[in-house]
Order: C-alpha cells, then sequence, then structure tokens
C-alpha cells in the first residue's frame, strides 16, 4: 500500500512550486526562515531536511518538498492499512493470531479501505505539493495506530510505552498543525473500554474527562506556557534590568526541571498514573520546544521573518495566531449588535530603551439583548451580513437603540446558518466530494454551477442542482467533474452496520474519531462565509475515519455470503473496481499536476516586469508567494524587493523592509523604525484642512509627530491620533533626471507632470499608506516603483492616474495619463510591455494538452490574456499593427480555448484584431465569447430566480456582451451591434428579475 500510494503521489505531483501558501512554505524550509502564523517548525525542518537531496539544483528544490508530502502521505495509507487490519482481525480473534481462513478477508478490507483514501479527492490534493497537511494526516495516522496498539498490549507490563509515544507524536504535532489535538479525547475512550465495564454513566465520564484533557491543552498548555514566560520575561527585564529573553531561559528552565522533579518523585512514591502525566508532559514539552526554532531563526532576522517573534511576547502573539483575530465559540455577540463600550486591552509589547513597552488594542463589549450562547453569525463585514442573512434566512427581531433600528437574527436563524453553512456547505460537501462526486472544481460559494457535489445519477442530481443535460460545455468537460455514483460511500455505511454489530467498542472509538475530525473543527473554527478558497484540506482526519469503514464494507459481504471463495474472489474484485478503480480514474486527470510550471512561471513573470533595483508591491497570496518563491530559492531578479501590501500595515513588515535581502537594498523610508511601532499610527484620519496641495515630504513630517498639537481627538474623551491634514500631496519631479534613468521613456516626454498632484482617495491612511508616502517622498524617483497587476484597485489610492503598464505590473511614472486607453488603469509603455510579454515571459507549459489548469490557474491566466488585449490595442493606436495582430495572436495561443473557454477577459483582443484590421478573425472570436456568454446566461434563467443563491456567473457573462456592444458602436461594426442589441434587451429584463 505504501509503495502504490508513494507511486501515485510521486507519479503525478507538481515538479515546481504551486499556488497558495507552498510557495511560502518551500522557501521557508530550504532558508529554515520564519513563515505565517502559528508556523510549523517541526514541518520547516524536515521540509529543510528534504531539500539537500536536491543536490544544489535549486530548480529541484520545489519537487523535493512534493516528494517529501508525497512519501507522508504513502506512509499514511500504510498506517490506515494496518489500522483496518487490526480492526478486522479484533473482531475474529482475542489473540495475535486469527483463524487462517479469515486472513485473506482481514487483507482484503485493508486494501479496499486503503486504496480508496489513496485516490480520495482532498486527501490526493495535498499529497502532491509542499503543504504541511500531508504530514499532519500522518500524524494522525500514526497517533490512532499507536493508541490501537496500546489496546493490544494494554495487559503487559510494558504497555505504558504507548502512551508515552502518543503523548509525545502529539507534542511533535503541536510543530505541525495544531488540529491533530483533536485525537486526544480518542485515547480517554480507548483507555476506558479497555480498562472499565462499559456503562452509559461511565461513557458520560470518560468524555468529560476528554473534552476537559482536550480543553487544557488547546486553551491553557498552547497559549498558557508562552503567556507565563511573559510575566517571567516581564519581571526579569522590566523590573531586574536583565537583559532581553533572560526571563524566558530562567522559565524554561524552571518548568524542566518541574518535570523532571514530578518523574523522579513518581518513581520514588511508586506512583503510575502520576509518572504516566509527568513524563507524557514532559515529552510533549519536548515536541512542542520545536518553537525554539522559529525564535533563533527569528532573532538571525532572515529575509522571511514573519511578526518578528525573537521574544516571548511576539512568540506568543505568533503561535495564538492574534493578528488573524479569534472567532467566539460559547457564547458572543451577533453581526449587528452596537458596542455598549470599548476598553484599552495590552495587546503586545515593544521593544524601547532595554525594556518592554505595552500597546493596547479596543476591545468592545456588547448589550447582553445582542449576544446569544453558540454564536455563528458574529462578523459585522458587510460581505458577510450579506451571506448570513442569505444561509440563515434571516427575518430577526426589531430593536431600538437610541434612534436607530436594529435587526437581531434569532437563535433559530443562528442554527440555520450553523446548519446549512457551517455543517451543510463547509463540511457534509466536502465530505460527498470524496465519496460521492465533485460537481467541478470551481469554487463555490452556494449557487448550484459550483462546487457542489454530485452523484453522476442524474435524477438524483437533478433535484438539488437542476438540468444536468443543458449545462455548459464547460463544465460538462471539466477536469474536476468526477462522480462516484454513491458506490464508496455505500461500501462505507456497509462497514459502519458490520462494525457496530461485530464490535460496537471499536464502532464508537472510529465514530469519536470521525466527529472530532470533522464536526468538532467545524465548532471550534467557525468560520465566516465567502471564505477566499476551499477549505476541505482541514477535514482529512475526518474523511481518513470514513475510509476505515469503507475498507470493513467488504467484510459486510463477506458475513453476508454464504461462499467465502465467491466473496474474495468475485465480490472483492468488483468492490476494488467500485471504490478504488473508479476514483482513481475519474480523479487522475484533475490530480495529475507532472510537467505543470504555471506558479514557478507567472512568479517569474511578475518580476521580469520589472525594471531594475525595483520596488515591486504585490497584495494576496498567489501574487505573492510564487514570487518569493522564484526569487527567494531559485534566485530570480533578487535585485528586486518584494513588499507585500497586506503585510506593510504591520511594524515588524516594515521592519524587516529597512533591511538588505540578498541583492535588494532596504526601502528608502525617511522616518525612524520607532514612528512604525506596533500600536502606533495604526489608522490615521485623512482631512482637508488644509484645502490645497502641500509638499508629501511636509505631510509625512506632519503624521510622525508625537505631540499633541499634531493630532485630533476623535471622541473628545483625549483619544489623540495622528491625522493627515491634507489629501492632496505635492510629489517632487525632476523632469530631467527621470528621463536620464529612464523612469520616463523619451516618448513620454511630453507628458511629464512636474510637479505630481497626488489626490489621496481614502478618508484614512493606515500605517502602510504612511509608509508608501514615506518611501516616495525619500525615494525622490531613484528606484521604480511598481504594482502587480492583481493588486485590487483599492489599494492604489489615487495613485492609478500615474501608472503604466509594462508587462504583469504597472509602473508609478509621473506622466499624465490622458484619458483612458483599453488598460484599466493609467497608461500602456507599448515598447516595454511588447518585449516583456513577447520576448521574456513563459507560461508554465498551459499551452500542453496533457497539463491540468485548476480554477486558480485558468483564473490567472484568463487574467493575463486581458494584458495582451491591452498590448495589442496600445499598439495598434500607436500604428503598429503588424505588432499588434502578434500581441492579439500570442494572447489566444498562451492557452487554448478547449483549456480556458473565450470569454469577458478575451474581449480586449477582439479590440486590438480590429484595431489592427484583422476584423476576419475578430467576429470569429465575437461570436465564440458571445456564445458563450449566452449558454452560461440561457442555464442561469432556466434555473429560475429563486435557485441562485451567492456569487452567480451572471455578472461576467453579462458584462461580456456589453463590453462587445459598446465595442461595435465605437468601430461601426452594425451587424454585430444591432445583433447584441436583441441579446442585450432579452436577458437583462429576465436577469433584474433575479
Amino acid at each position: 500500500m505504501f509503495v502504490i500510494a508513494s507511486s501515485v503521489y510521486l507519479i503525478t505531483a507538481e515538479p515546481t512550486v504551486s499556488f497558495w501558501d507552498t510557495g511560502e512554505f518551500i522557501l521557508s524550509a530550504f532558508r529554515l526562515q520564519v513563515g505565517h502564523p502559528p508556523g510549523a517548525p517541526l514541518f520547516l525542518m524536515m521540509g529543510r531536511i528534504a531539500t539537500l537531496f536536491a543536490g544544489g539544483d535549486t530548480s529541484k528544490v520545489a519537487f523535493m518538498m512534493n516528494a517529501l508530502s508525497a512519501l507522508c502521505s504513502g506512509l499514511a495509507i500504510m498506517f490506515l492499512f494496518w489500522t483496518i487490519t487490526h480492526l478486522v482481525r479484533k473482531v475474529f480473534s482475542l489473540s495475535n493470531d486469527p483463524d487462517p481462513k479469515h486472513i485473506p478477508a482481514i487483507i482484503a478490507s485493508g486494501i479496499l479501505g486503503s486504496l480508496t483514501y489513496t485516490f480520495t479527492d482532498t486527501f490526493w490534493f495535498s499529497a502532491v505539493e509542499g503543504e504541511l497537511y500531508a504530514l499532519s494526516s500522518l500524524i494522525i495516522a500514526v497517533v490512532f495506530w499507536c493508541m490501537l496498539k496500546w489496546e493490544e498490549e494494554a495487559d503487559d507490563v510494558r504497555s505504558g510505552r504507548w502512551i508515552i509515544l502518543v503523548a509525545y507524536i502529539m507534542g511533535l504535532g503541536l510543530g505541525i498543525h495544531r488540529l491533530n489535538l483533536l485525537i486526544v479525547p480518542i485515547f480517554v475512550l480507548v483507555y476506558y473500554f479497555k480498562k472499565y465495564e462499559v456503562t452509559w454513566q461511565g461513557v458520560t465520564k470518560a468524555l468529560l474527562l476528554a473534552v476537559f484533557l482536550l480543553g487544557s491543552i488547546v486553551f491553557v498548555l498552547i497559549p498558557g506556557v508562552p503567556e507565563v514566560a511573559g510575566w517571567f520575561e516581564l519581571l526579569f527585564v522590566n523590573t531586574f534590568g536583565l537583559p532581553y529573553n533572560s526571563g524566558l531561559l530562567f522559565y524554561v528552565v524552571l518548568i524542566f526541571a518541574a518535570l523532571a522533579f514530578g518523574i523522579w518523585y513518581s518513581l520514588k512514591k511508586k506512583k503510575t498514573i502520576l509518572n504516566y502525566v509527568f513524563t507524557g508532559l514532559t515529552v510533549m514539552m519536548i515536541g512542542y520546544s520545536s518553537y525554539a526554532m522559529i525564535m533563533i531563526r527569528s532573532s538571525a532576522r532572515p529575509p522571511m521573518n514573519q511578526n518578528n517573534p525573537s521574544d516571548v511576547f511576539s512568540l506568543s502573539y505568533y503561535i495564538n495566531m492574534k493578528q488573524y483575530g479569534s472567532a467566539p465559540k460559547v457564547f458572543g455577540q451577533y453581526y449587528s449588535a452596537p458596542a455598549v463600550d470599548v476598553k484599552e486591552q495590552v495587546h503586545g509589547y515593544n521593544k524601547v530603551n532595554r525594556k518592554y513597552e505595552p500597546f493596547y488594542q479596543p476591545v468592545y463589549e456588547y448589550d447582553n439583548n445582542f449576544q446569544t450562547i453558540f454564536p455563528r453569525m458574529y462578523s459585522d463585514d458587510p460581505a458577510h451580513i450579506e451571506a448570513y442573512e442569505h444561509w440563515g434566512k434571516v427575518r430577526g427581531r426589531e430593536y431600538t437603540v437610541g434612534n436607530e433600528k436594529i435587526v437581531v437574527p434569532t437563535f433559530a436563524e443562528n442554527l440555520r446558518f450553523f446548519f446549512r453553512y457551517q455543517v451543510g456547505y463547509m463540511y457534509m460537501r466536502y465530505f460527498m466530494w470524496n465519496f460521492v462526486g465533485r460537481q467541478n472544481d470551481i469554487q463555490g460559494n452556494g449557487n448550484p454551477i459550483y462546487g457542489n457535489w454530485i452523484s453522476g445519477i442524474n435524477f438524483i442530481d437533478e433535484i438539488r442542482l437542476g438540468d444536468q443535460d443543458n449545462i455548459p460545455d464547460d463544465l460538462k468537460t471539466n477536469r474536476g467533474r468526477n462522480v462516484y455514483f454513491f458506490l464508496p460511500f455505500f461500501f462505507g455505511l456497509a462497514g459502519m452496520y458490520w462494525h457496530y454489530k461485530k464490535s460496537r467498542n471499536d464502532f464508537w472509538l472510529v465514530v469519536g474519531f470521525f466527529i472530532m475530525t470533522g464536526l468538532a473543527i467545524i465548532l471550534y473554527l467557525n468560520q465566516t462565509p465567502n471564505q477566499p478558497r476551499e477549505r476541505d484540506y482541514a477535514y482529512v482526519g475526518s474523511f481518513y475515519a470514513f475510509a476505515i469503514w469503507v475498507g470493513l464494507g467488504f467484510m459486510y459481504f463477506y458475513d453476508l455470503l454464504k461462499s467465502k471463495k465467491i466473496a474474495l474472489t468475485i465480490v472483492f474484485p468488483l468492490m476494488i473496481l467500485a471504490s478504488p478503480v473508479l476514483m482513481a480514474t475519474q480523479n487522475w486527470d484533475d490530480h495529475d499536476r507532472s510537467n505543470r510550471y504555471t506558479a514557478r512561471d507567472i512568479g517569474a513573470n511578475y518580476l521580469e516586469s520589472c525594471d531594475e533595483n525595483s520596488i515591486l508591491f504585490t497584495y494576496g497570496d498567489n501574487d505573492s508567494f510564487p514570487v518569493w518563491y522564484v526569487q527567494d530559492v531559485e534566485q530570480v531578479r533578487p535585485d528586486i524587493r518584494v513588499v507585500n501590501l497586506s503585510y506593510f500595515q504591520a511594524g515588524w513588515y516594515i521592519s524587516m523592509m529597512r533591511q538588505k535581502a540578498f541583492k535588494s537594498d532596504p526601502l528608502p523610508l525617511s522616518l525612524p523604525q520607532e514612528k512604525y511601532r506596533e500600536g502606533q499610527r495604526e489608522q490615521n484620519p485623512v482631512t482637508n484642512r488644509i484645502n490645497k496641495p502641500v509638499p508629501l515630504k511636509d505631510v509625512v513630517q506632519f503624521v510622525a509627530q508625537d505631540d499633541r498639537q499634531y493630532k485630533l481627538d476623535l471622541t473628545g474623551r483625549s483619544d489623540y491620533v495622528n491625522y493627515l491634514p491634507t489629501d492632496k500631496f505635492i510629489v517632487a519631479v525632476d523632469t530631467n533626471k527621470v528621463i536620464n534613468n529612464g523612469t520616463v521613456k523619451e516618448y513620454f516626454r511630453d507628458s511629464i507632470v512636474s510637479p505630481m498632484i497626488w489626490e489621496y482617495s481614502d478618508d484614512y491612511a493606515f500605517k502602510g499608506d504612511v509608509a508608501i508616502m514615506d518611501l516616495i517622498s525619500t525615494n525622490e524617483w531613484n528606484r521604480p516603483v511598481y504594482y502587480s497587476s492583481t493588486v485590487p484597485s483599492d489599494q492604489y489610492k489615487g495613485l492609478e492616474k500615474f501608472f503604466v503598464q509594462e508587462g504583469l505590473a504597472y509602473r508609478l511614472v509621473p506622466i499624465s495619463t490622458g484619458s483612458k486607453e483599453r488598460g484599466e488603469y493609467g497608461t500602456v509603455d507599448h515598447v516595454i510591455m511588447y518585449d516583456n510579454m513577447m520576448t521574456k515571459f513563459s507560461w508554465g507549459n498551459a499551452d500542453d494538452p496533457l497539463v491540468y489548469l485548476d480554477e486558480n490557474n485558468r483564473r490567472m491566466l484568463s487574467n493575463f490574456r486581458r494584458l495582451f488585449g491591452d498590448l495589442a490595442v496600445s499598439l495598434a493606436e500607436r500604428g503598429d499593427t503588424v505588432k499588434a495582430f502578434e500581441a492579439a495572436k500570442r494572447g489566444l495561443e498562451i492557452v487554448p480555448e478547449d483549456k480556458i473557454p473565450y470569454d469577458y477577459f478575451t474581449t480586449g483582443i477582439v479590440e486590438g484584431l480590429i484595431k489592427a484590421g484583422h476584423k476576419d478573425e475578430a467576429k470569429a472570436l465575437i461570436e465564440k465569447i458571445v456564445a458563450y456568454s449566452k449558454e452560461y446566461l440561457d442555464y442561469t434563467i432556466s434555473l429560475g430566480p429563486d435557485s441562485f443563491g451567492m456569487d452567480t456567473p451572471i455578472g461576467m457573462n453579462m458584462q461580456a456582451l456589453l463590453e462587445i456592444y459598446y465595442m461595435a458602436d465605437e468601430l461601426g461594426l452594425k451587424d454585430i451591434f444591432d445583433s447584441l442589441s436583441t441579446d442585450i434587451n432579452f436577458y437583462y429584463p429576465k436577469l433584474i428579475k433575479r
């Protein structure tokens, strides 16, 4: 099983970096750097060892990390086989040697269950990329198997070694992913079922003890150890005047001395249970000590040093993921609750003058009328509120507070959201993906077209999702459309029934395993709607538990049939075909990532869009992590300083940007770091007290002042904050300088603006915005400044008027761009962009028919098609129709139509073709875009106005028709204009009603 699974995963593994977090994990492991909280130090250290097998070839580093995941996943399959056979063997024999006639059936059940899990959608996805979830799954598999081994040897005087081993592995697991801890309560049940007579009263007590132990670890041990360390650190540094980290070192010595004393005392007094407690705590703390790596490496200030956890306070903040906030678990507010009071709470400490100086954050208190037990709808984000009201079907109760009427959901609506969204959509949908089938690989947010489970049995699927015969063609051929006809699911149900009848205690153990790694995670996370990505990877432990029952499903038929020979020679092969083989054939094409280099090449393309010694602003995971990876690991364009705007609001990140990284110089900032400390200048109001432009340098110096005369009292309660006295800034421009250093190309000379007037477009300047102002005013056009094309427009703050597109990035240039061209912002540098897009960029084999492009890849590559359209239009308008046609043609070639249909993002290429004089090609392309858009609109309308929830495909497809309609009107294409007028008049009223 290990060889089969590992071989499958190695064959289908991505050869390089992929999107989302893998880029950050790989670069963090390669140089032992500090990634995002809560960190995964053991995973990174194991990953570092894996990267050594690249033999110095940095292009192979990512694959070595991916191979680590493949091998860990293969080992998890091996432990699953052992677990299934162990549970089946117990039914036939209490000894280690069952009747030989049953051995083939025992092995057959193990093969069926472990192979089925090998090819499940979620587990296979994590097994072929350099993420931590493969290793996390292995930890869960090993721990559960160890629990069963203890049970097998419980009467042996040496059986306690298994208890200590479980504790140690769980401690190691803290250095990978804390969700592994959810399996801890299962051991309490194992111990209870083995040592005591089972009664409902006893089970209840065991469950209460299990919850207490889990709560003690999750809510006391993990956060408490660093918090208590902070008390010692404050005492030793602030009171005794000793060096930083002296209190922490004393505390570590004290902890292990206390544990050693506890072990010695328990041995001396022969207190066995006490010895298990102290020894278990000791080995768990040894495992937890992997976090020392985070502090050690942070103190070395590597290029990637997130949160700078170099002292115990920042480490506590880091481990407990405080930057992400926390969701209420047991009691909390509804999303519409008004705050009745605001209190200041210590949020952390800055190092100031050899002491720790606290900084604060507001903590809001709410009226009990607007709070509830088990709060599920708590976020006041407008997008979340809309989704709450949709999923919870909120009508609510109305309260009057002052002059304001507030609608509060009822508790029944709160529960409806929990069951419909959190349980139904964010767990059961994922469960069904793995054992029933998946509709497609497009992320869903509640509509019947994207991301649902599907069985392949039409009459069942159509009840939930509408007519399946008339879905758009690209959804029919979507490689993520995988159907299993309920077969693995039914085998699992049969296994559950057999297990319950044959071994009730073990059945409840697996039930507990299933619930703790599934529903319990739902309860703990309390997820808000509109997650940025699918979260099925969090529940692999639950799917692992169900795969045990899939394996046991064979035993149901084995017992049912009188002829055991028929069961083994006919039924078993049929079950293998109906479950793992079916799943493998369905899932292979969308899990085979071999020969796909898109994320790596796209990351390099962002960097190659920039001039030498540039500063490149990115924003999200997928336009940052691949960039970081190719720069950090493969050393592509190490001269560029990449700045993630999502992090740039934090003082620690600004500090990180002030140090040299590889060949890139620090950011040019004039304000000292203490002005950017945590807790200072977090959110600065922008006023218009000076109703005229002011030099940007003066504005930066003004907001840096600490005297009260430079601050505003926002609340009238001496709540003074820094502010900006104007929303118009003068940015000095030396015309000769910007021409000579290449900031402004000669062909843009006549468009130079000197000075440049920046009209700030937001009501607040956050800390990162102040840092950008500081950078621009200090830089004085010495280093090129770029924004990646995927940065959200709300991050531009009015600078988009001075953007020049040079590839996958916009360059900040002091020129007047005049009226907008085809480019979304500013203007296009047709010379530089042509050279970049046509000669420098690679697209990772995206045009290879065998290479699978998932939704992330398709979305990114669709956007880049749009950029080719921008380039083609710009070239055509400047009279270079030959190059315009070449750019348009190249935009269609990077990904063929059968992989990404021609949609809204292709409309720019249409305009480029028309302006380049290729109307026939343009009209042929228009026909395809219109046909594709109408296909979606027709299918949407056929579903009826009530069947659509969130995030429908209507808007973009309607926008495609409108885009071509306006284009046809502007360019005199009367036949297309008339045809689309009819279509728009047909669709618009129907969609408005929806």
